[in-house]
């Protein structure tokens, strides 16, 4: 049966170490994912949920964004998603009397991982101006609330309106619709902290902001790159479809800083051989430094032109735009920077071309590990260009995969959740609903956070998400936030925004995927768009965690006929009582949603077009496919310091803590752990098990100090260190961000270790 949650904050300075793993997933996954649903949902209700996720008539995972397959095995979930959905679909609640009993005084002092395990938020509640609890609210009361702040604002650009990945389609586009009637275009969404880099440099060379392949191109590919991303728990899904693409004979290269268990091999647990030996997946492993992927793909692309046949002439001479500026770059690189930039061999970079010259479909796979950096945008733009040298775009089996994180981050953006619409869009949302939208660009994460402090915003709304928690630079975040007015969390879990609050505060519980939602026609689905551009429903099983709970669109569409009155000519009642309304709206505003209703009934859905992948057809300024020649950048290390990544722990997944191991990097019963490289431990004269202090060093000369974390001596790169977030949030500068896109420099942060205080 299910147990009740943590009384006592568990110390999470004293983990045990031992050897990493060298293998994922296999016997220990399923132990491990049957123990904690069974600790959050019971048995019964365990079968009851697992069995329906991700199938084409259940939920989709609240997890990650990975695609399905067409054909599903009966348990198509992996062991972070099945975390996901018990932290859902808990038996814990956290009803007024636990707000009654807990001061929020008292809640800012907890971990995440405690608040996260008290249970699901079963009634709107409210924190009055200088109050320290928070009270229960009835909903009416609380749209008064939010609309009383609202109106008072002397401009609609003083109200900030936060998404997360896990908003439907339908909720993301009523959303943005909502705050665009109201006048303002201040819809920043966690993909301006992770893919932010990944749209901006594929927006400008291929036209699309979003990969180009689907699942069979990696099944009829000759050739993987995995460049910095951790499948094994950020993707785990994502194993079982690179050991069908080795079956079929294709090869992975991974680039990374740290060897992962997952990219190593992966005994996948619904198959005999997976539960014994498993499946070697990597063939090359290339251990790069931190920021030096520009430099390996710019080295590389000089190679292939210098290799007489490499280049596909005719695709480069039909399709793309700004080869010869490129070249000119490209044959500028040399072997000692790029050795020096990436810390690679020169034997492996020669295998790694040999690999590439005798492939003829490619598809590059990344993640954060690259999106990151100040020169993410460049970096990504390389990697075009290695693609568009041999014609590995808009062919089978070969492109662009960047792999997103949170299960419908990418469709948010598609329905409109972004602070830079293009023309196009609000032109479309202009005719179908008869309105004037603001056409000024809105606040992305960063510059919302900047507003906040400087007193130019006054009120931030979050659907989802842990703002919080997974901004950067967390003093300065914090202390923004307790500026506003008014603070107000759509959320179905306890986390630390709802601690960090404005003047006045309210949280909205809202269903989870897991969920029936049952409105006034009847029982209702949404739709999500997967991290390859499917599109389809998702229908929650079980009953709502409490009766006083509203969905995402009915929140929405109430608080915006209670803001905007009764004279708004938008069909909000409608919209709320039948979602199918709202997808019609959406076919005609959204390209590529036409006839949606229909299509989506369709088991598995449907996938949107892409221009690159379906017709070569680059919608690009130039109408052609564009190569880039930016300078090859890299991070620069001052004597004695280490390049630190913010990365996730195995029991974890994006801000939400499920528990306190790390099982593939051995490390247990702990976060506050620095991973470093032996060789640079001994150097610094740090022992295995000693505790440190780690300080940021940026241009502003401001200390940012995160104390008290036990030194791990691990194969990482030399000059490279990797701690876990969001412990180490506060260690990055609010402005290091990557040129072009702002996304948060959290993945190349310079430090220095000091011994801790209480060592």
């Amino acid at each position: 049966m299910a147990t009740k949650p943590p009384q006592g904050d568990p110390v999470q300075d004293a983990p045990k170490v031992a050897e990493r793993k060298r293998a994922a997933a296999g016997l220990p996954a399923i132990g491990h994912t049957l123990r904690m649903a069974h600790q959050q949902m019971g048995v019964k209700r365990t079968a009851l949920t697992l069995f329906s996720v991700n199938q084409k008539d259940g939920f989709d995972c609240p997890g990650c964004a990975w695609p399905e397959p067409e054909h599903r095995h009966k348990a198509e979930f992996c062991e972070n998603g099945a975390k996901a959905v018990a932290e859902e679909a808990t038996l814990r609640r956290v009803t007024p009397e636990f707000f009654a009993a807990h001061p929020v005084s008292d809640l800012a002092r907890r971990s995440g991982y405690w608040l996260g395990q008290q249970g699901r938020l079963t009634h709107p509640m409210y924190l009055p101006e200088g109050a320290d609890h928070y009270e229960p609210v009835s909903w009416e009361r609380a749209f008064d609330i939010v609309a009383e702040e609202l109106t008072a604002l002397s401009s609609p650009d003083e109200a900030v309106f936060y998404t997360s990945g896990r908003t439907s389609n339908e909720a993301a586009f009523l959303y943005q619709l909502f705050a665009r009637k109201l006048g303002t275009n201040n819809l920043p969404d966690c993909s301006n902290m992770c893919h932010e880099s990944s749209g901006s440099a594929l927006s400008e060379t291929i036209g699309v902001g979003k990969g180009s392949v689907l699942l069979d191109d990696l099944y009829q590919a000759d050739l993987i790159v995995v460049a910095g991303q951790n499948p094994g728990t950020n993707h785990p899904r994502m194993l079982s479809a690179l050991e069908k693409a080795k079956a079929n004979g294709a090869r992975v290269v991974s680039v990374n800083p740290l060897p992962e268990a997952g990219l190593e091999r992966f005994k996948n647990p619904q198959t005999p051989k997976g539960l014994t030996a498993g499946t070697t997946l990597t063939d090359l492993f290339l251990q790069i430094r931190i920021g030096g992927d520009q430099a390996l793909f710019r080295l590389l692309n000089k190679l292939i032109l210098d290799t007489p046949g490499a280049v596909d002439e005719e695709f480069v001479r039909g399709h793309t735009h700004g080869f010869e500026q490129f070249t000119e770059a490209a044959r500028a690189a040399d072997w000692d920077g790029t050795l020096a930039a990436t810390g690679l061999a020169r034997e492996d970079v020669e295998r790694f071309l040999r690999m590439v010259l005798d492939s003829e479909r490619i598809v590059v796979c990344w993640a954060m590990g690259l999106t990151q950096h100040k020169h993410s945008v460049p970096m990504i733009r390389e990697i075009v260009n290695f693609l568009l040298l041999r014609g590995n775009i808009g062919r089978p089996g070969a492109g662009v995969c960047p792999v997103r994180g949170h299960s419908n981050v990418q469709g948010d953006r598609t329905m409109g959740i972004f602070e830079r619409p293009a023309p196009a869009f609000l032109d479309a949302l202009e005719r179908e609903f008869g309105f004037a939208p603001p056409r000024e660009h809105g606040y992305d994460v960063v510059r919302a956070i900047r507003a906040l402090r400087d007193g130019e915003a006054k009120v931030f709304f979050a659907m989802g998400g842990n703002f919080v928690s997974a901004s950067p630079d967390t003093e300065v975040t914090e202390a923004a936030m307790r500026r506003a007015r008014l603070t107000v969390h759509v959320s179905t879990k306890l986390n630390r925004s709802h601690a960090v609050t404005g003047a006045r505060a309210l949280i909205l519980p809202t269903l989870g995927r897991t969920e029936r939602d049952l409105q006034a026609s009847g029982e209702q689905f949404v739709t999500v768009e997967d991290s390859m551009g499917m599109v389809h429903a998702s229908r929650g099983r079980l009953e709502p965690a409490s009766p006083h709970l509203l969905s995402e669109p009915a929140i929405v569409c109430r608080l915006a006929r209670r803001v905007l009155g009764t004279e708004d000519d938008v069909p909000w009642e409608e919209f709320g009582k039948d979602y199918a309304t709202v997808r019609d709206r959406i076919a005609r505003v959204v390209p590529g949603f036409e006839d949606f209703n229909a299509r989506v009934a369709h088991p598995g859905g449907f996938a949107l077009p892409h221009a690159p992948r379906d017709e070569r057809r680059f919608p690009t300024a130039t109408g052609k496919a564009n190569f880039t020649a930016a300078p090859v950048e890299y991070p620069h290390l001052p004597e004695g310091r280490l390049l630190l990544q913010t990365l996730r722990s195995h029991d974890q997944y994006n801000t939400t803590i499920y528990g306190l191991d790390d099982r593939y990097r051995g490390i247990r019963n702990g976060r506050r752990v620095v991973l470093v490289n032996p060789d640079d431990a001994r150097a610094l004269k740090l022992a295995d098990g000693s505790y440190v202090d780690l300080v940021s060093e940026w241009k502003d000369g401001v200390e940012r100090r995160a104390p008290g974390f036990r030194v791990v001596h691990y194969p990482t790169a030399r000059g490279c260190a990797a701690a876990y977030y969001p412990e180490t949030n506060v260690l990055v500068p609010l402005d290091a961000t990557a040129d072009v896109s702002n996304t948060p420099a959290s993945k190349s942060v310079v430090v220095r270790l000091e011994q801790s205080a209480t060592d």
